[in-house]
């Protein structure tokens, strides 16, 4: 905490107790199951913090800031874990409302290899990608929204996944196809009331309505798969990997041959590994993808994650997530990036 005060991200703290429908909805379905959810008095319910993020977007919101706040964090985060304790300590740097997007992301990695050195100096192999440069391109080619929600669930490895394995809901498959094409408000209102009758009041946060609501959304998706084109170029853009530079160029490449114009999205790139070298981050160290993505819905930009030989999870991990405080209820979006640092993965703990 002193290090990053010294950077100038101030001590913070949330409440523990936080309302859980944030996290179902914005963090992707993989925290449903490991929330411990607590009932409040009405018919919301409440849950133990998973992590720092979105309770100190939700804070940044309700203090109505203006300009920039960097702020960090420690102290006991909770999930549901199998092979561990559900309660863990965490640390985490949260920065709102930069306007210089490419210096913040490098300045957070900065931050990141200096905690990493400072807690044990073991050089973790560090992983990074653009979910923005993904977006780009799946935006330039046109996908259908089905490929794209599983690009963004998944990864675009996962763009070629059945839908109905993607979405889920491969039982529903009659009831979903009756529903397409039908009234809105009156297919809602008919899954609303199923759920009623079955006396489901809330699951995992969500109310029968939002329920619907999301029900719905998924038998509107247009279930179109890739062409054999589109799945090839994509199948090159996953391969693409190595040093920042060298995946710039690669993808550069690709996209002129294809036709398609990543141009913004690849200037932010090198502007990102400019502001990188600045710093004094050695870029040899970077293992860069194209593909890589993090399986948290709101990234929207850079990303990253430090992970340590012969471990599968990460001790620090984070990116960027512009539009989160949207959709939480800001007016527009709101520069932010963070990370988190687990600290039990740190000394040479598992």
């Amino acid at each position: 905490m002193a290090l990053f005060q010294r950077h100038g991200y101030a001590p913070s703290d949330v409440p523990i107790l936080q309302p859980a429908e944030p996290f179902i909805e914005l963090s992707g379905e993989d925290i449903r199951r490991r929330l411990f959810l607590v009932p409040d008095a009405g018919e919301d319910e409440l849950c133990l913090r998973p992590e720092f993020t979105i309770p100190a977007a939700r804070a940044y919101l309700a203090a109505r800031t203006e300009g920039p706040s960097t702020q960090a964090f420690c102290g006991p985060v909770f999930r549901q874990r199998a092979e561990a304790s559900g309660e863990f300590v965490q640390a985490g740097l949260e920065s709102f409302g930069r306007a210089d997007i490419e210096a913040a992301d490098a300045e957070m990695l900065g931050l990141a290899i200096d905690a990493e050195a400072l807690l044990d100096g073991t050089h973790r192999t560090i992983r990074i990608g653009d979910v923005g440069l993904i977006g780009a391109l799946t935006g330039a080619m046109n996908l259908p929204q089905s490929v794209i929600r599983r690009i963004r669930q998944n990864g675009v490895g996962g763009a070629a996944a059945a839908p109905e394995k993607a979405s889920g809901l491969s039982a529903y498959k009659g009831v979903l196809g009756a529903l397409k094409g039908t009234d809105p408000e009156e297919a809602k209102a008919f899954v609303k009331d199923l759920l009623s009758i079955a006396g489901l009041k809330a699951v995992g946060g969500r109310t029968p309505a939002e329920i619907a609501e999301r029900f719905l959304a998924r038998a509107s998706e247009d279930d179109t798969g890739l062409s054999d084109e589109q799945a090839a170029l994509l199948a090159r853009f996953r391969a693409i990997a190595g040093d920042p530079d060298s995946v710039s160029a690669e993808v550069r490449a690709l996209a002129a041959e294809a036709g398609l114009d990543l141009e913004a999205a690849l200037d932010r790139f090198d502007a990102r590994t400019g502001f990188m070298a600045a710093r004094g981050i050695d870029l040899n160290r970077l293992n860069a993808s194209a593909a890589f993505h993090r399986n948290l819905d709101y990234y929207s930009g850079f990303v990253f994650e430090f992970v340590a030989e012969g471990q599968d999870r990460p001790a620090i991990a984070g990116g960027r997530y512009d539009g989160l405080l949207r959709r939480l209820g800001a007016k527009t979006d709101v520069p932010a990036i963070g990370c988190a640092i687990w600290l039990e993965r740190f000394g040479g703990q598992a």
